[in-house]
C-alpha cells in the first residue's frame, strides 16, 4: 500500500472494516497483561489485523504466563514487553525462543508514584512517613515487573516499616483515585504512559539507587517461526509504533463510562488511518 496517497490508504481501510470483504486469512494469537496501555495497544493491533482479514484473539495473563506463552509458540506475540529492565528476566529465561521486534513506543517508566501533595521526594524517605502511608505501597498484579522491582526497592532502601500489597492496575488506581479525593497520603507502584497522570497530579518518587532503571519501552515480541508462517503479521506487528500522546488519547477514552476497549480501538483507527497505513505491509 506504500506510494498510495492517504485518501486512497483510508477508503482502503475503510473498506476493510466491513466483515464480508475481509478474506480469512488464519487465526492470530496475542496475550498482553490488563493494564490500561496493554489494553489500548493490543485492541488496536487486533482491529488492524482483523481489517486485513485475520481472526484475532486476544487473551489477557499474567506477564510470567505471557512471555512464557510466546516462547513456547501458544501465541503468535506480545505487544506488552516492558524492556530493558521491567520485564528483563522474562526475556532473558525465554532466550531465542521469541524475536524482539524493538519498541512500539519509547519514553516509558516505571517507579513509585505519589500525589504531589505528599511532601516526599525520594524513595529513601519513605521509611520517616511511613505511618502516614498506612505502612503500605500499593501494588498490582504479583508477576508484574514493577512489583518485583519494589520488592527490591523494599530491601535496598531498608523500607521495614513498609509493606508491598498486591492488586491489579484498577484496584490500584480506584485506591489512588479515592486518597486523593480526600486528600490523603499514599505510595503506588506506577508507571508511564498511563491515564491516571492525566487525571490526577502525580509525581514520580526519586530512585538515588537506580533500582527502576531509566527510560523503559514497550516493545513487541513475537514467536520464532512467525515471519515464515504469517509474514503479513510479522509485517504488521513490525511496524507498529506510536507516540505516548497517541496512546493517551485512547486510554482516556477507555476510562470513560461503560467504555469497551475494542469498539474504542475500531474508533481510534478509524480516526487515524495515516498511522495506521504506516504499519501495513
Amino acid at each position: 500500500m506504500r506510494g498510495f496517497t492517504l485518501t486512497a490508504a483510508a477508503a482502503i481501510l475503510a473498506s476493510l472494516t466491513t466483515p464480508s470483504l475481509a478474506a480469512d486469512k488464519g487465526e492470530v494469537e496475542l496475550a498482553y497483561v490488563e493494564w490500561a496501555t496493554e489494553v489500548a495497544s493490543t485492541n488496536v493491533v487486533k482491529v488492524v489485523l482483523e481489517d486485513l482479514g485475520y481472526e484475532v484473539d486476544i487473551t489477557p495473563v499474567s506477564a510470567a504466563a505471557m512471555w512464557e506463552a510466546v516462547a513456547t509458540g501458544d501465541v503468535d506475540g506480545i505487544i506488552s514487553a516492558w524492556l530493558p529492565v521491567t520485564q528483563h528476566h522474562y526475556q532473558e529465561k525465554a532466550g531465542d525462543a521469541v524475536i524482539d521486534l524493538g519498541p512500539n513506543i519509547e519514553g516509558a517508566r516505571i517507579g513509585l508514584v505519589v500525589p504531589s501533595y505528599v511532601e516526599v521526594d525520594s524513595i529513601a524517605e519513605l521509611n520517616s512517613v511511613a505511618d502516614r502511608l498506612d505502612n503500605e505501597i500499593i501494588g498490582i498484579d504479583p508477576g508484574a515487573g514493577v512489583m518485583s522491582k519494589t520488592e527490591q526497592a523494599i530491601e535496598d532502601y531498608a523500607l521495614d516499616d513498609i509493606e508491598l500489597v498486591e492488586g491489579s492496575d484498577p484496584i490500584m488506581t480506584a485506591v489512588l483515585g479515592d486518597a486523593v479525593e480526600d486528600g490523603e497520603w499514599i505510595a503506588v507502584t506506577g508507571w508511564t504512559p498511563h491515564w491516571m497522570f492525566a487525571r490526577y497530579d502525580l509525581k514520580f518518587l526519586d530512585d538515588p539507587k537506580g533500582v527502576y532503571g531509566g527510560a523503559e519501552e514497550i516493545r513487541t515480541v513475537v514467536r520464532k517461526d512467525l515471519e515464515a508462517d504469517m509474514p503479513e503479521v510479522y509485517t504488521v506487528l513490525d511496524n507498529f509504533y506510536w507516540t505516548p500522546e497517541q496512546m493517551a488519547e485512547l486510554m482516556a477514552w477507555n476510562q470513560e463510562k461503560r467504555a469497551d476497549p475494542y469498539k474504542n480501538a475500531r474508533r481510534w483507527v478509524e480516526q487515524h488511518p495515516e498511522i495506521v497505513e504506516r504499519w501495513l505491509p
